[in-house]
């Protein structure tokens, strides 16, 4: 897997080139100092990856993530010391958001996932695949597919996975217009579940039916709620 690292400090590009060197399978296409240089590379080199800074002078990070268009669009791994940008991560469909300092394991596991998705059929254009979580300091990108389902605590929203629990920086109204049913459906004020993840859905009374999630979970729902559940997935 041929990764570029694209960051206008030479002492961050010389920290990410010797971890590189350490994760067997990986080879280091390059190195570029701007945007406008990182995109010139794209074409030149055509990566597999780029491991990119999101604060860079003149074209900074997302806008050449988002400048990447055609066949052969290298996948993106944000490094950067900034967690305020990964909403904008989000809606460029980066793999990953790692921050400064960045530890071996954390880029290896974000490179796994690149190489995951490499593999992998890539899905129809414009489905949102990944959702940005926070835990502790680190910026998660999630599956879409791993999410159970999306709870509202307080001023918080909380991402229920089977991996455990992370925290949006999105509303949950903005979630629900970013993945539209009939996968992803709000079944009340505070919950949005991914409907994938239902394993039995059982009536409790002439009004009301139960949801039980591969995590446990239980969720009540009106008649009418489950019968639309019902006929909008494979239940």
């Amino acid at each position: 897997m041929k990764v570029l690292i694209v960051d206008d400090e030479p002492v961050a590009r010389m920290v990410l080139r010797e971890l590189l060197e350490e994760i067997p399978g990986i080879a280091l296409a390059g190195e570029a100092g701007t945007g406008a240089e990182a995109v010139e590379l794209v074409t030149r080199l055509n990566p597999d990856v780029l491991l990119l800074d999101v604060h860079m002078p003149g074209l900074d990070g997302v806008s050449v993530a988002r400048s990447l268009r055609g066949g052969g669009v290298p996948l993106v791994i944000y490094v950067t010391a900034h967690q305020n940008h990964a909403l904008e991560a989000f809606d460029t469909g980066a793999v990953d958001y790692l921050l400064k300092p960045v530890r071996k394991e954390r880029l290896q596991a974000a490179l796994s996932k690149a190489r995951t998705q490499l593999a992998g059929v890539k899905p129809p254009a414009g489905e949102v695949r990944r959702i940005v979580g926070r835990l502790g300091n680190d910026m998660h990108m999630i599956s879409t597919s791993d999410v159970i389902a999306f709870q509202a605590a307080g001023d918080n929203v909380v991402i229920l996975t089977q991996g455990g629990r992370f925290y949006s920086d999105h509303t949950l109204k903005a979630l629900e217009e970013k993945l539209p049913p009939p996968r992803f459906r709000r079944i009340h004020r505070a919950t949005i579940i991914n409907t994938d993840h239902i394993r039995r859905i059982s009536p409790l009374s002439s009004k009301r039916w139960l949801l039980m999630m591969s995590n446990g979970m239980e969720a009540v729902v009106s008649k009418r709620m489950a019968g639309v559940i019902r006929e909008t997935t494979s239940w």
